[in-house]
């Protein structure tokens, strides 16, 4: 009776009579709310933040998060929204071999602006590459840490734990995917039982595989992207599709960043879990200030999960989820370079990456017009560590992408799957999926089907 009735909820929500909503937030909107001085210096722990008093706190949230509460946009905040404030766990969240490597390494990394206006970072080895981003290039240097932002040598999604994605539209129509996943470090390993660079993939860093499992019309479809170590020879990862029905791989044209993936609401720029799947070479980061910003970053998986019973009816996560923390926020504007940008759908990414994990935690998306187009909350995932008795990094949990123009939405939960499973990671994978060549060449998108 409990699901029927948050399933009725959400059919009424999306069938309600429309409002008349505002034409569009500009990117001046959101200079000015930057601008705003800070009104209070914490959110005291256990404070419920609801639609009575959320203006007292949206210093603490990310702009997009704010029109949503607001009701300017498309998708709004729900009357009974709550969202609870509970302490924060900043430091000591990443792997000792992640952290070494930084120590290492991050003293010895910089940044050169080319001749054509390409940015290069420069001896880069591993772990975060500015552990301390300062001038000159502190947005470039800030948007090179999320682009390396760690995440496991080896991160699967198999048939058997996989990612539930749903897709929903203006009229609330919900379709879900099931999706197996694959990504991998090829260069600048960390982690440990992993060498420092894999062979079967030369010149790369990184790879990303990912198959449909549902709907069965989409059944084998696959995608496969390749992130080269040398990005001004490459400045765009290669990517390739391999299509079912011709039982061949096409590779996808390197202008097509705007592409959505899966036919979600992520683009190729979009989806992964640090906030910006992109490169270095051909975006350039512009550093606009630092600020406490509430995510959900510790939470029980076991509590989260299927749509839309397990959340408020916009796809936002409910408080038996977990607690919202305060975590140190730098916020980085991402352009294209203006050689590269003509014809690009983002005018700019607003990335608010976390000066721990660095990873964007939300993000938000301006149209060629300026105009608010799309928000995403990427809610990091750490966990308590048995051995330390602090806290480890485990997974993104959960992300959801709205489209605050149109009036549709994509959620994507670890942990929306019958067994309440999320990703394996590194030696835990099944041992099928640690081969590199069959899920993370062209080559072995071949073997689908077979």
């Amino acid at each position: 009776m409990k699901i029927m009735a948050r399933v009725l909820a959400f059919v009424l929500f999306l069938s309600a009579p429309s409002i008349a909503f505002a034409q569009g937030v500009d990117f001046s909107s959101m200079n000015q709310w930057l601008m705003q001085s800070a009104h209070e210096t914490t959110i005291p722990i256990g404070t419920k933040i609801t639609m009575s008093n959320w203006q007292k706190y949206q210093q603490f949230m990310p702009f997009g998060m704010v029109q949503m509460f607001k009701g300017t946009m498309q998708w709004k905040m729900p009357q009974d929204i709550e969202m609870d404030v509970g302490p924060s766990h900043f430091g000591g969240n990443l792997p000792q071999t992640w952290m070494t490597a930084t120590e290492k390494y991050g003293s010895q990394t910089n940044v050169q602006k080319l001749p054509d206006g390409h940015y290069q970072i420069v001896n880069y080895q591993g772990g975060t590459p500015f552990p301390n981003p300062e001038q000159p290039y502190k947005g470039q240097k800030i948007l090179a840490n999320v682009f390396f932002a760690y995440a496991p040598a080896v991160y699967v999604k198999t048939s058997s734990a996989w990612g539930t994605v749903w897709s929903v539209d203006r009229y609330g129509d919900i379709a879900p995917s099931t999706l197996a996943i694959v990504y991998r470090w090829t260069d600048y390993i960390t982690d440990q039982g992993f060498p420092k660079q894999e062979p079967f993939a030369a010149g790369t860093w990184y790879t990303e595989w990912g198959m449909q499992l549902t709907p069965e019309q989409s059944r084998y479809t696959a995608q496969l992207a390749l992130y080269y170590t040398n990005q001004q020879s490459n400045p765009y990862p290669a990517s390739y599709v391999f299509v079912p029905a011709l039982r061949r791989t096409l590779r996808l044209s390197t202008s097509a960043r705007c592409s959505p993936v899966f036919g979600f609401d992520w683009t190729q720029d979009d989806a992964k879990f640090n906030g910006f799947n992109g490169s270095t070479s051909t975006y350039v980061g512009k550093f606009l200030g630092d600020r406490k910003i509430l995510n959900l970053t510790d939470f029980d998986g076991q509590d989260s999960g299927n749509f839309p019973q397990d959340y408020y009816s916009i796809g936002f996560p409910r408080p038996d989820w977990g607690k919202w923390e305060l975590r140190d926020t730098a916020i980085d504007d991402v352009t294209r370079i203006p050689s590269e940008a003509a014809g690009y759908c983002y005018a700019h990414r607003i990335l608010y990456a976390d000066r721990e994990l660095w990873s964007s935690n939300w993000v938000d998306l301006y149209d060629s017009n300026n105009k608010l187009w799309k928000s995403i909350a990427y809610l990091n995932q750490i966990a308590p560590d048995l051995q330390t008795h602090g806290y480890q990094w485990r997974d993104i949990a959960e992300s959801t992408a709205w489209d605050l123009q149109n009036k549709h939405a994509t959620i994507w939960s670890s942990y929306g799957n019958p067994s309440r499973s999320g990703a394996y990671f590194d030696a835990k994978a099944p041992a099928e999926y640690l081969n590199g060549i069959r899920y993370g060449t062209p080559g072995g998108l071949m073997e689908i089907m077979r």
